[in-house]
């Protein structure tokens, strides 16, 4: 298991108990195939261990390693723009001895970042005006890290947050919606939702949900009894087991 314990950055062995400490001044983390992790430091990207230097700089508190190592994503503010509103997704390709720059892959009202399983594309929510003005839609968009080309995958009914199963076939999302604060299957060969439950959740940006690794049951987190617990939801019937990945 590894988790940050104020900064410092821990791997705890279960079956023993015995903690090693890997780094410290660390505010996110992100852990490669090979065994490497990616660190923020100090609003620096870096690799915890190898070349001296920051992969970038001005980065925001989280990190996302590709499928196959191939690269990273991170985060910077959007100068102008109010906290939240607007956000950028940059993202700087490995070996980092290539001496590759970090590229911007996209920008504006966007959210929940998430490789595919082959670690081809960057899927994510990004807000769409709708007819009416102020009116905003929620669109599952990919981003082709390569090219930089950027296209929708499908639109949605106000999702606040969402996340791909294990093959990316089915994507889980929580609705913003005030009369329907719904947690939603989102089939992507057809373009059909299946709503799951209610989360009633007071934020709905913060129910979190996520498949599990066989994609048998989605899980996500809600507020509606006061205060916050976990729930889960058994969707083998709806959803085609998927083989966990190896990370």
């Amino acid at each position: 298991l590894y988790l940050l314990d104020g900064g410092v950055l821990k791997e705890i062995t279960l079956s023993s108990k015995r903690v090693q400490v890997l780094g410290d001044g660390v505010s996110a983390f992100s852990k490669s195939a090979s065994g490497e992790f990616v660190v923020v430091r100090q609003g620096r990207l870096e690799e915890l261990k190898g070349r001296e230097g920051p992969l970038a700089e001005e980065v925001n508190s989280w990190c996302l390693v590709r499928p196959g190592s191939k690269g990273c994503l991170f985060g910077r503010e959007t100068s102008g723009e109010p906290s939240g509103q607007e956000r950028e997704f940059w993202y700087v390709s490995f070996p980092a001895a290539s001496g590759a720059k970090p590229k911007l892959l996209a920008k504006g009202g966007i959210s929940n970042p998430f490789w595919s399983p082959d670690g081809q594309s960057l899927l994510l929510l990004r807000d769409v005006e709708g007819a009416s003005p102020g009116l905003l839609f929620s669109e599952v968009h990919e981003v082709f890290p390569e090219t930089g080309e950027e296209r929708r995958v499908d639109r949605t009914s106000q999702f606040a947050a969402f996340a791909p199963n294990g093959d990316a076939s089915v994507f889980v999302g929580a609705s913003r919606s005030k009369a329907q604060p719904t947690v939603i299957l989102l089939l992507r060969s057809t373009q059909r939702e299946l709503t799951l439950c209610e989360h009633r959740a007071s934020h709905a940006a913060a129910v979190c949900p996520v498949f599990s690794p066989d994609s048998r049951r989605v899980y996500f987190q809600s507020d509606h009894e006061g205060k916050s617990a976990l729930y889960s939801v058994n969707v083998e019937l709806l959803v085609e087991p998927t083989a966990p990945r190896s990370v």
